[in-house]
Parts: C-alpha cells; structure tokens; sequence
C-alpha cells in the first residue's frame, strides 16, 4: 500500500511539475512582449485548465502518502502534501482572479502589466513549490 501512494505521488508530482517549469523557463521571453503580443502568446494555455485535475490527483496521493508513511519517510512526506496544497492557495489567491479579470487573457485592462507580473510570478511561485513537492516525495522513497 505504502508504495502504491509512493509511486502514484511520484508520478503526480512529476507530471505538475512539468507544465510549472514550462512557465518558468519561459517567462524570460515573455516578460519583454507587448501588450498584443502577450495577449496573443497567452493564447497557447488553452486546455490547460485541465491540469487542475492532476493537481487534485498529485495533492490526494501526497497525502495518502504522508498518511501511511513510516516515521522515517513521514516529514518529507507531508511536506511535500503541504507544498501541493500551497500551490492551490496561490492559484486561488492570485492566479485566478487574474485570469478572470483578464478573461483568460483575451482582454488586457489598463493595468495589464501589473496583471501579468501577479499572474506570471504566481506561476513561478508553484513551480518552486511544485519542485519541493517533487524532490520531497523523493527524499521519502528514499527514506523509506
């Protein structure tokens, strides 16, 4: 049983992390664009409201995870549940009412360039804690 959840909040975490990184590694190109033209660049994220779904699957199997750990894999185990859970606090603090306000980025208020900056570092925010998650239900395999 302890190591279904392992493998399962492995492969969960693993696949959050990819599209977290993919916003990260690309904010350097996109932070310079213009107004139209990350408008336009914004539209390449459609669908990916789909990913919500793994994240609930990733932050479930780090906590059955931290639930049936053995005491040397416990800590690392729940930390990594916290960091899951932490990146649906972001999302739902500061991403989201970015993306309402700006319609999913189909329109840019006046203030777009301090909506992009929320939205962006926001998505850098739970790549870290994305990472963390990660390299902690790492550490509990290998712990355990």
């Amino acid at each position: 049983m302890e190591s279904l959840a392992q493998l399962l909040a492995l492969v969960l975490t693993a696949v959050v992390l990819a599209p977290a990184a993919a916003h990260v590694l690309e904010l350097p190109n996109k932070l310079p664009l213009h107004r139209e033209e990350y408008l336009t660049v914004q539209q390449v994220y459609r669908g990916w409201n789909r990913l919500g779904y793994v994240v609930i699957a990733a932050l479930l199997a780090t906590m059955w995870m931290a639930v049936v750990a053995d005491e040397s894999s416990e800590i690392p185990s729940t930390i990594a549940f916290i960091a899951i859970l932490m990146t649906q606090v972001v999302f739902w603090l500061y991403t989201y009412p970015v993306n309402r306000r700006t319609h999913n980025w189909t329109e840019a208020p006046d203030d777009w360039e301090r909506l992009r900056d929320r939205w962006e570092i926001s998505h850098a925010a739970n790549a870290l804690l994305s990472f963390i998650a990660f390299v902690c239900v790492a550490v509990a395999i290998l712990n355990s």
